[in-house]
């Protein structure tokens, strides 16, 4: 049997957080909090142009959440300043686990796609700036319908863009609201727990399995399987 795999980019392959250091020699011991209300943020205006029928590319959610953020700690960058971190965003490194969990999983049958809410020119940016590009088959963004996750007619795109079976079609991400979008849609889905703080939305919908590493996921979805 083989799994079609959409791996999350943002947060999940990603650290989206690579921008603290910059930020850091910036604002000083704001950056962490200022890093995180401007991924939260990203979301937020993600969501709301998904309900509104709004769409524009994530990049602006981005751009936009960042002037929020300024406005929020009272900070002001310079034009250099700011396309400066912007440009960080556009080559944010990978988590310490993504490249040996990639390699693991490419020497099987399965099936590996990288899945984003980003647009697929910065997609490709991002994965080959962080050398994991040669990895997936093949990207699949939400900019082909023109909405955001967890909107089921993103990974009902993602199931008609792999030709993947649905029941056999896995999500993989850190974000709990794109987890149980999935599952709510009929993919299974693995969330990864990068934090022990992180909590998982309780919206009695649970993940298929849980993992804190990649370097799990192959182990943990040959569990789920033999216990069926």
């Amino acid at each position: 049997m083989k799994i079609t795999f959409a791996f999350d980019v943002y947060g999940t392959l990603l650290n989206t957080h690579g921008v603290v250091t910059a930020l850091e020699e910036l604002i000083g011991k704001q950056a962490q909090t200022f890093s995180q209300t401007w991924r939260d943020k990203q979301l937020e205006y993600s969501f709301r142009r998904g309900l509104m029928k709004s769409y524009d590319v994530f990049p602006v959610c981005i751009s936009n959440a960042l002037d929020y953020s300024c406005l929020l700690y009272k900070t002001s960058f310079t034009e250099d300043e700011r396309n400066e971190l912007l440009y960080i965003y556009s080559r944010l490194p990978a988590f310490d686990d993504v490249i040996t969990s990639l390699q693991d999983l490419k020497k099987t049958d399965n099936h590996l796609y990288a899945f984003s809410n980003g647009p697929r020119v910065t997609v490709e940016k991002l994965l080959s700036t962080a050398n994991i590009k040669e990895y997936f088959l093949d990207i699949i963004s939400v900019d082909n319908i023109k909405t955001f996750k967890p909107s089921p007619d993103v990974y009902d795109h993602f199931v008609r863009a792999s030709s993947a079976e649905k029941e056999n079609a896995w999500l993989v991400s850190s974000n709990s609201f794109d987890v149980i979008g999935a599952i709510s849609a009929g993919m299974k889905a693995a969330w990864v727990q990068r934090s022990q703080e992180a909590i998982f939305d309780p919206w009695d919908i649970e993940p298929t399995i849980t993992i804190s590493s990649l370097l799990k996921l192959r182990e943990k979805i040959d569990e789920y399987y033999s216990s069926q």
